[in-house]
């Protein structure tokens, strides 16, 4: 069983994202904490380290695959998981804040404010303060990132996006091709120069 995945991103389902990966479509569940920092568009590489599950369902099974931007994000995932009321969806949900935090809360027994994470009731707080309090040192160490900023693009880039569109290249090498540029030459102020300045960047690289 993997434990990394590394593909281009194909489609993004609120918290879950699908990776295409030589061919193969992988659907990767994302706690909320965790979507909120992948910010790469259709057609951009994205790595996760992976935490598979195993369903079965009478004889057959399916495995569903969970993601995070590094190892410690899933250890404490897989540290939620030992609370033996705490199920992969459930531990999953419950992420929805910076690790560093959820864990400050475990460490000081802050029931309330455990409570106020998705699907965490008072008797699933208690249980994982009782499990987890005194063993979650390393996650209040993290310097949790922040979540990826959208960086506002200027109306005449898309214009250009269209117009790289009809050309038929792929919306993520479009949008790409676009932000770089404008990033290389803040001067540009239409999508006429916008468009030169893509063809110049593209002939210099060839």
């Amino acid at each position: 069983m993997f434990s990394r995945i590394s593909g281009a991103l194909v489609e993004r389902h609120g918290e879950s994202v699908v990776l295409d990966v030589n061919g193969l479509g992988y659907d990767i569940v994302l706690p909320p904490c965790v979507a909120e920092k992948i910010a790469a568009s259709p057609g951009e590489r994205v790595t996760l380290e992976v935490h598979a599950v195993l369903n079965m369902d009478g004889n057959s099974g399916h495995f569903t695959y969970y993601g995070f931007t590094n190892a410690i994000e899933r250890e404490f995932f897989e540290s939620l998981l030992s609370v033996a009321s705490i199920g992969p969806r459930s531990a999953a949900r419950a992420f929805s804040q910076p690790m560093s935090s959820i864990a400050s809360a475990i460490d000081r027994g802050d029931h309330a404010y455990l409570k106020t994470l998705p699907g965490i009731g008072q008797q699933k707080a208690r249980d994982i303060v009782a499990k987890l309090q005194g063993k979650v040192a390393k996650f209040l160490l993290i310097q949790d990132a922040q979540p990826a900023a959208a960086v506002p693009m200027p109306d005449f880039a898309d214009e250009a996006l269209a117009v790289l569109l009809q050309l038929e290249y792929k919306r993520g090498e479009a949008e790409t091709m676009v932000r770089e540029t404008l990033d290389a030459e803040p001067s540009i102020r239409d999508a006429e120069m916008l468009l030169a300045q893509i063809y110049r960047r593209k002939a210099a690289a060839t």
